[in-house]
């Protein structure tokens, strides 16, 4: 099948760059990461990924954990492990 569909939007910068520094990564160019965004669509008959707005408590979680507030660490796997009751 031809590829003559053409897609134009507009991003943020930043944004585009990191989504393209994932992509090289990955091995795909962006154009064959847009397709299997959209054969995915196609296939589920819906996005590929769950879209949902955080309630409050793991708003909460996401930001400590970005700004590392109230974060444990362990020296060892062990270590964790034994905290943990395992």
């Amino acid at each position: 099948m031809p590829k003559t569909g053409i897609i134009s939007a507009r991003v943020d910068p930043k944004l585009k760059r990191n989504a393209e520094e994932v992509f090289k990564e990955l091995g795909l160019t962006t154009t064959q990461a847009i397709t299997l965004f959209y054969k995915q669509v196609e296939l589920e008959r819906g996005l590929p990924f769950a879209v949902r707005i955080p309630n409050a408590v793991t708003v909460q979680a996401l930001e400590q954990a970005r700004t590392r507030q109230d974060l444990e660490s362990f020296n060892t796997l062990e270590d964790l492990f034994e905290d943990l009751g395992i």
